[in-house]
């Protein structure tokens, strides 16, 4: 905290314990608070959201455990909005989105509250949630077309949506009209803001109930005693100089294996990555905004230290990170960047992990499985009104590790479960759309002594009455989740399209505009986690288990 309390003697530890655990329940309860407020699927039912404390430095105190692609940028949006504005007062709000003014991709959109004691404003409450819209070119968001960010979407600088506790109708507006689904847009704004200022509601009581310059103690001693802890698992790790690199399939324009490298150096409890190596920015949506990049490495350093040490700045000083601008992970102002969250950063995370898994091999994880997201808009014939669905089912599976086998049907590596795929039967009420099955797909995972998690097996029809429009966007048809230390890869993706009267087609990952016409089936097939250990390995009673649960292919010769 910037602050004088910063500057105040040791505090006890039962204390610092106190303001540690009252500060992360304030960030649950922003959460518990967006998913009971929000509007749209993506956020109450899907989950894309996450909350944060920082204080005025940038520095990142609290988080709840959501989407850590999200909060790992968060300090970087946080300096962005302490340099924009100097002047700011209780009840004041910013808003940003703009990949260039600390944002990761357009359609997160950013709140930030702050919180004074007396006059001194000393942190922020912060929530960022992914808007089913954000204008541009495309439905949705993803514009596989763009060339440059200007056809993705509305760009939001650091601006003061609330002055003094006044809404700005006229700005809020001009947001709005630009938006594909403003009812949505505003009720998913309006709980965002709410669940920034109950953050703030909460942390003033705090502040109260021990003062200030003890809670600004409590919040010095967390970040130092979380550095420590993490100092002293890294310095159990091999020295060393490793190397690790990860592959996109393509960029959607004709460019393809596109490489992302990772050079990293551990000495003694310090850590750098270096990505400078990296190929050059593409001409669309693949490239990596700065603070995602930063977010990206944090990611991966995160998922190898303990899982009980609080996920803070405190955590992250080990770690120093190198990059070059006008690369594929650090592109130049201007250029398209919304799969970012998804695609580099999972590309990012796995070769550093590769890298490191030759200085802490039991930590390191296998792949876990890639983004690939269908937008669909039409018309629901139900209502007569106009839909924007996501789609969040089918989660690919997770990588296996020393600890066991991957969970099936978790997700991709930049949200770790994070995101949900909800009730099936929620979305058919929704939404004009019928799900004929959703279940593990049989032999998707990589095998190993400790297998993949499972992808899944979908097929969806589209129950409207007019031709519907659908957008693609992600990775992972042609490279699966990586295995690891001798394990296999897992399965990649395979979407199709299956339209009474047209041949099945495959669907890419980049497309816009893919026509759908009433009844058409969407044939989901998502990629299984990669495995960890050699195969000959895993143990006859892991595999007899397999079987009998029916989560391996069964040959051809074999079946009935």
């Amino acid at each position: 905290m910037n602050s004088k309390a910063s500057m105040s003697g040791k505090i006890d530890p039962i204390t610092r314990s106190v303001v540690q655990h009252r500060l992360s329940s304030i960030v649950r309860e922003m959460g518990e608070a967006m998913l009971r407020t929000s509007y749209s699927q993506i956020l109450n039912s899907s989950r894309d959201f996450s909350l944060a404390i920082c204080d005025t430095r940038g520095r990142l105190i609290a988080q709840a455990d959501h989407i850590p692609v999200h909060v790992g940028a968060l300090p970087w949006a946080t300096l962005a909005v302490e340099e924009r504005f100097k002047d700011v007062e209780p009840g004041d709000v910013i808003l940003l989105n703009d990949p260039y003014h600390g944002g990761s991709h357009l359609p997160d959109l950013t709140a930030f509250v702050p919180v004074f004691d007396g006059g001194q404003r000393l942190l922020w409450t912060i929530v960022r949630a992914h808007q089913s819209d954000i204008g541009g070119a495309t439905h949705g968001a993803y514009n596989p077309a763009a060339t440059e960010i200007f056809q993705e979407g509305l760009r939001i600088p650091p601006i003061k949506l609330c002055e003094a506790g006044k809404l700005r109708e006229d700005l809020l507006d001009l947001l709005a009209l630009n938006i594909r689904n403003p009812t949505e847009f505003r009720g998913d704004l309006a709980a965002m803001l709410g669940a920034a200022h109950l953050g703030e509601r909460r942390v003033a009581r705090l502040f109260g109930e021990f003062g200030a310059p003890v809670v600004g103690a409590a919040i010095e001693a967390i970040l130092d005693a979380t550095e420590q802890q993490t100092r002293a698992v890294v310095a159990a790790w091999k020295d060393g100089v490793f190397h690790g690199e990860a592959f996109l399939d393509d960029d959607g324009h004709g460019r393809s294996d596109i490489r992302i490298a990772a050079k990293v150096t551990k000495k003694g409890s310090d850590v750098e990555v270096d990505l400078s190596d990296s190929d050059p920015q593409s001409t669309s949506f693949v490239n990596s905004s700065h603070a995602n990049m930063q977010a990206a490495v944090a990611m991966a350093f995160a998922y190898l230290i303990d899982a009980d040490i609080p996920k803070n700045t405190g955590a992250l000083r080990p770690l120093k990170v190198i990059a070059r601008q006008g690369t594929v992970v650090w592109a130049d102002p201007g250029r398209p960047v919304t799969l970012c969250t998804s695609h580099p950063s999972n590309e990012i995370v796995e070769a550093i992990i590769k890298a490191l898994s030759a200085s802490c091999p039991e930590r390191a994880m296998a792949g876990w499985g890639r983004r690939f997201r269908i937008a669909i808009q039409g018309e629901d014939p139900r209502t007569g009104r106009n839909f924007i669905w996501h789609m969040f089912q089918a989660r690919p599976g997770g990588g296996a590790s020393s600890g066991g086998d991957g969970w099936s049907s978790i997700g991709e590596w930049h949200t770790v479960g994070g995101l949900k795929f909800g009730s099936i039967e929620v979305a058919e009420v929704r939404f004009p759309l019928y799900f004929r099955h959703h279940e593990f797909r049989p032999g998707s995972a990589g095998d190993g002594q400790f297998r993949g998690g499972l992808g899944v097996s979908l097929d969806m029809v589209l129950e409207t009455e007019k031709p519907a429009k659908g957008n693609t966007a992600g990775e992972g048809v042609r490279y699966g989740p990586c295995g690891m230390l001798g394990g296999q890869d897992g399965k990649p993706h395979r979407y199709r399209l299956l339209s009474e009267g047209r041949e099945p087609r495959v669907l890419k990952t980049k497309e816009v505009g893919v026509e759908l016409r009433p009844g058409d089936c969407l044939e989901i097939r998502s990629s299984g986690g990669g495995g960890w250990g050699p195969p000959a390995k895993r143990s006859a009673e892991a595999r007899r288990r397999d079987s009998e649960q029916g989560l391996v292919d069964i040959p051809a010769e074999q079946r009935s």
